[in-house]
């Protein structure tokens, strides 16, 4: 039997709906996360068919998701930009922008040079899947380069947008352009300002451009303000041109995406058009109910143009719960739900995330899968797909070489995370916070071969943490724990599967699975 990660569908639905035939296209309704969990900045190409996406990894690895769709709504990840780190970057792998040109595609991403300044790279591939090849940094100004763009105008002129990161020292944020070689690798010529936070909404920030052209106008669309963490007010505007250097003009609707009871803080994306011809923005928001635990999960909205020639999204009530689907839309997955089996021998599936500066060692066999600490410690862990949920494993108490602890833990990034594991003896909770780890509570293990544990998590803040006892019913730990601290200000949570002890430390697991719901699950 193969690996299978199980994407559970509303069954009930789904069969009534086949009974009674696909809805006629225009009729199919989405709703909003088109993708759950944590993909910030993402971006979008169609090729043929099918759509891929990639989005900020921020501090995991590996790094860049590669996403695969064949109608904008349902979305599997397949791969990534880099299995390894580029030598000479260390951190910040942000805002990958996906493009095709004359049949071959690029990826223009940020990351932090070994010098610690902020970087725009490239990377590219015969495929949109890749394998792709780094060709290192184009463009790194002293307060820093980031949110690159390429475009081809009207003219044939291959041209890089990007933002200079002038905010992280209080000055303001220009937007660039300069041309592109025509291979793509490189920058040529002189580079111009086009635009800057010059309006209030803006705040402190202009960044994330994507540029198209519709009728005799080019259109710059951009965010502005703050985008990330419990103080983000972020929105997406737009400017327009006739010329790629300007002069631009800010829409006098801007912004024409801001939060909304549903959704905060909405903003850089990318534009595509489905196979009917319609423009689609795929962007980023916060979920207003759980807020920062499920992170800058990926949305859906038409872009429409009016007769004055500026464009709208969703009449500008912000990011919409959903609408009329893209074109081939038939259903749409649920994706609340995740679950790992390990039957199949090999590492990880595409999906996997483990800390940036770690090694993950894994293996799958005779549906186990063993993960081997190197550094002292090894996660393997999934974005967090709502804000109540309860993960579950079962530690395999015979595998557990050298020492190992093994169970489940939650992320926030390294130096914060709960954990609850054991060693095949006790079972203990684990509080980790800016870097100091405490053992919070302990209980002796029941002797056998597999130990099950859980972890739930309660609107995305609190946690419990139970055993399952000999008579199949859960044993709980500790109590309810604050984990309010966990989320960094950039990302959204991780749940999964971690060894930790001396070198080659290792411990193997039976599945992985997350579930919504809250703590009333411990009692099934």
């Amino acid at each position: 039997m193969k690996f299978r990660v199980l994407i559970q569908l509303t069954g009930w639905l789904l069969t009534a709906s086949a009974q009674l035939g696909a809805a006629p296209a225009g009729n199919v309704q989405f709703t909003n996360p088109v993708r759950a969990g944590d993909y910030p900045d993402p971006s979008v190409i169609r090729v043929g068919d099918d759509y891929w996406a990639t989005a900020t990894s921020s501090e995991w690895a590996p790094h860049f998701p590669l996403l695969h769709s064949r109608d904008l709504v349902n979305w599997e990840v397949k791969g990534h930009v880099f299995a390894t780190t580029p030598s000479w970057a260390k951190s910040n792998f942000w805002a990958p922008e996906i493009a095709e040109y004359r049949g071959r595609f690029f990826v223009y991403y940020t990351a932090r040079r070994q010098d610690n300044r902020l970087a725009v790279a490239v990377a590219s591939a015969d495929r949109p899947e890749g394998p792709y090849t780094d060709h290192g940094d184009l463009v790194a100004q002293e307060a820093g380069s980031i949110d690159a763009v390429p475009f081809t105008d009207a003219k044939g002129v291959r041209w890089l947008l990007w933002k200079e990161d002038g905010n992280s020292r209080k000055l303001p944020t220009p937007i660039w352009i300069q041309r592109l070689r025509d291979d793509g690798l490189q920058l040529v010529g002189e580079k111009k300002e086009i635009l800057r936070n010059d309006a209030p909404w803006e705040g402190a920030v202009a960044e994330g451009p994507f540029v198209l052209r519709h009728g005799e106008y080019y259109y710059l669309f951009y965010s502005g303000n703050a985008c990330c963490g419990r103080g983000c007010n972020y929105a997406l505007g737009v400017a327009r041109a006739k010329d790629m250097l300007g002069p631009w003009e800010k829409c006098p609707a801007n912004p024409l995406l801001a939060g909304n009871a549903a959704w905060r803080c909405p903003g850089h994306g990318s534009i595509v058009t489905d196979r009917a011809g319609r423009y689609w923005l795929l962007y980023h928001a916060y979920a207003a109910k759980g807020f920062v635990a499920t992170g800058r999960q990926m949305l859906l909205d038409e872009v429409v143009f009016g007769a004055d020639g500026w464009p709208s999204i969703n009449g500008g009530k912000g990011a919409s719960s959903g609408a009329a689907a893209p074109a081939g839309v038939r259903t749409q997955n649920d994706v609340t739900r995740f679950r790992a089996d390990f039957d199949a021998n090999g590492g990880l599936p595409p999906g996997w995330q483990w800390p940036l500066g770690t090694t993950l060692e894994s293996r799958q066999v005779d549906g186990r899968l063993t993960l081997v600490a190197r550094t002292g410690s090894a996660a393997a862990v999934q974005s967090i797909l709502v804000p109540s949920f309860v993960i579950e494993t079962a530690v395999d108490a015979r595998r557990l070489e050298k020492g190992a602890d093994a169970g489940l833990v939650v992320f926030g990034d390294r130096v914060n995370h709960l954990a609850l594991l054991t060693d095949g003896r006790e079972v203990r909770v684990w509080n980790q916070r800016r870097g100091e780890r405490v053992m919070v509570a302990a209980t002796p293990a029941r002797p056998g071969e597999m130990i099950r544990l859980r972890i739930a998590c309660i609107d995305g803040s609190r946690f419990r943490f139970a055993v399952q006892d000999a008579s199949g019913g859960w044993r709980e730990l500790a109590g309810e724990t604050d984990g309010s601290f966990l989320p960094p200000w950039d990302r959204g949570l991780r749940a999964g599967l971690q060894v930790t002890g001396a070198d080659a430390a290792a411990g193997s697991f039976d599945y992985f699975s997350s579930v919504p719901g809250d703590d009333s699950l411990f009692a099934r």
